[in-house]
């Protein structure tokens, strides 16, 4: 968690007064990636597993096709730079006219991906069935891992699940990086997410589902709300969706015959 957090003077008020004391807070981290010599983003992120992190934003924005398509990363934490040399994605080789900052938070400023894709992605087509039981598990088991949340707050977190229990976990300042992180992780890693279940702290706008929608996961858990073109882009794309899961209770937005009212 030290790397994540700094610690800094504030003046705390209270009912009781004012007080000097020192506040835990996360860090906002600038990483630039050079795409084959080619300046292409900064992310604002957490300065932590920056190569999953590149690895997923590259796929998530179809830049790359997978693991395969990676020649060579070189990442430098101290300078704030990513070194890739991947194969030519034709679709979008030479195209990069201008140099674009993506915010931390909330929802991209520019991508080159938008929700008109999900017309030309794949349906989602699974037969897994999970229990009411399972979702309650899987999510407060997810909402006490954060150490760095618990300290300051401050970051998102997301994880790719089993039916039994979260296989891997990230996070990170921003909701879209912290699922980049994960699916980078499973593509370096050979770790298959077909059938599995994703779980995000954040929204889930058009974009969060059309990210777990090209993995092939269909069904994603929130703590938080979905959107009403997230809602859509979930129903054309056969992915279900849960959300405002708190306590025992939860909200089926789409797809609902996966999950089960009750049993293992």
């Amino acid at each position: 968690m030290k790397e994540e957090t700094k610690r800094i003077p504030i003046l705390q008020l209270t009912e009781q007064g004012t007080s000097k004391i020192e506040d835990i807070v996360v860090r906002e981290f600038p990483l630039t990636i050079f795409l084959n010599d080619q300046e292409l983003v900064t992310l604002l992120c957490s300065p932590t597993n920056l190569k999953y992190l590149v690895i997923g934003f590259l796929l998530s924005e179809g830049l790359i096709k997978g693991k395969g398509d990676i020649k060579k990363i070189i990442v430098d934490d101290q300078k704030g730079v990513v070194l890739v040399e991947a194969e030519e994605n034709k679709g979008f080789s030479g195209q990069f006219l201008f140099k674009r900052l993506v915010t931390s938070g909330g929802g991209r400023e520019a991508s080159f991906r938008s929700a008109p894709d999900a017309k030309c992605q794949a349906k989602v087509e699974s037969e897994i069935e999970i229990s009411s039981n399972v979702v309650f598990s899987l999510m407060d088991d997810f909402v006490h891992r954060s150490e760095v949340f618990k300290a300051t707050g401050g970051v998102h977190s997301a994880a790719l699940c089993d039916k039994k229990g979260i296989l891997i976990f990230n996070e990170d300042i921003g909701r879209h990086n912290a699922i980049d992180k994960i699916f980078g992780e499973c593509t370096l890693k050979d770790i298959p997410t077909d059938d599995r279940i994703a779980i995000t702290s954040g929204r889930i706008s058009s974009e969060i589902l059309l990210k777990v929608a090209k993995r092939n996961i269909p069904v994603l858990i929130s703590k938080s709300a979905p959107t009403d073109l997230g809602v859509k882009v979930a129903n054309d794309l056969g992915v279900t969706i849960i959300g405002f899961v708190r306590g025992r209770r939860m909200n089926i937005y789409t797809h609902s015959r996966r999950i089960a009212a009750n049993g293992e």
